[in-house]
């Protein structure tokens, strides 16, 4: 019988990046009081939502621990694998009957009760087989073949989203794609020119938008639209928050069902309505705190393969959060992009713990430490 290493387990949690758990857990305790409010929880007497993202919120540990038990660099000698499962995971929702359609985009699939947005599992997959490809031709970002050859490798990912049409989760994948290039070594002149063709090519796709993303990209620019009502509504519940906020389940906005999506999309309206710019400010700093500590993990990765794993997650943590916070306030489109941690949804609970998993995953192993068979 094999004996349990006692000494070696406590080693491994030691050398976890508590900082970033702590962080983490903090943004997800906070949101999980907010979300108590935008449910209505709290005079319903209905905390079936609450017990969904506890319950999401476990079995995303559970994720990390596993996560924690291999080496990134064995997982990421499977990047084939992951880009199929990733593909095919995209592919299934256009099969007639598979896929779901939720908000105008046919982006989730049913199972029982719960439904499963398989583009967030897609995050994680993609990001730890593209960092791979990014990995393996490092050395020659700079040729147009080689560059050419990831923006490939990326395209169809961009495309299905596209098609289902997931506009907010598409630029998502753009952020990772950029962010991993970025660090990669791509050069100024290439970026600027990727910038010029993006701000040449924006007109032509907006000609094959659905009409309800056409009608958010023009409520950008005429905010006082009758089309414009989740915003509009969003604005006036954090206007009248103030500083301090109107207290925790008494804003009118949300309780009087005045704010539409309040549970995920818009949950940041209610912290601006019932906590005020102060509990606005805690949200932001602790994000700010979040993608500071993602960075440095970056930088201390025993190679690049994990810190274009650590960048892409940054990225995506970091649009996420600058997307659904701008979008409440009127600055950027209304998409479907959550908060990270905060919004309601199991199935980014998970997977965005997921990728905390991998982050810590490289922090474990960014030196020998006598903890790895």
């Amino acid at each position: 019988m094999k004996k349990i290493d006692y000494k070696r387990k406590i080693r491994i949690v030691k050398s976890l990046d508590w900082k970033l758990i702590a962080i983490v857990f903090t943004i997800f305790l906070f949101g999980l009081v907010v979300l108590s409010s935008a449910t209505h929880a709290n005079v319903t007497g209905d905390f079936s939502q609450i017990y969904k993202q506890v319950l999401a919120f476990g079995i995303g540990t559970i994720v990390i621990v596993i996560l924690l038990m291999f080496d990134y660099d064995s997982i990421g000698k499977h990047y084939k694998e992951l880009y199929i499962v990733s593909f095919l995971l995209l592919v299934v929702l256009l099969i007639p009957g598979v896929g779901d359609v939720q908000f105008g985009a046919k982006s989730w699939i049913k199972i029982g009760n719960f439904n499963l947005q398989t583009s967030e599992i897609v995050k994680f997959t993609f990001i730890l087989s593209y960092a791979k490809i990014i990995d393996n031709n490092k050395d020659n970002i700079g040729n147009v073949r080689v560059l050419g050859k990831l923006f490939v490798y990326a395209f169809p990912f961009i495309g299905l989203l596209l098609a289902q049409p997931d506009l907010g989760t598409a630029v998502v994948f753009m952020c990772i794609i950029f962010f991993m290039l970025y660090t990669a070594g791509l050069s100024k002149k290439i970026i600027r020119n990727i910038i010029i063709g993006a701000a040449i090519l924006t007109p032509i796709m907006y000609l094959f938008m659905a009409p309800h993303q056409k009608v958010r990209i023009l409520n950008l620019f005429n905010p006082q639209a009758s089309t414009n009502y989740q915003v509009l509504q969003s604005m006036i519940a954090i206007g009248s928050g103030g500083i301090f906020g109107k207290g925790l389940y008494l804003g009118s906005q949300n309780q009087e069902n005045f704010l539409p999506v309040r549970d995920s999309d818009f949950i940041f309206a209610v912290i601006g309505e019932e906590l005020g710019l102060i509990g606005m400010l805690f949200v932001i700093v602790m994000f700010v705190l979040m993608i500071t500590r993602l960075l440095m993990i970056a930088k201390k990765s025993k190679n690049t393969y994990g810190t274009f794993i650590v960048v892409g997650i940054t990225g995506m943590f970091t649009y996420q959060t600058i997307q659904n916070i701008g979008m409440t306030v009127g600055l950027m489109p209304v998409t479907g992009v959550t908060l990270p941690f905060v919004s309601y949804g199991g199935s980014s609970i998970i997977t965005s713990l997921a990728n905390i998993g991998i982050v810590l995953n490289v922090y474990l192993r960014r030196r020998r430490l006598g903890i790895y068979s």
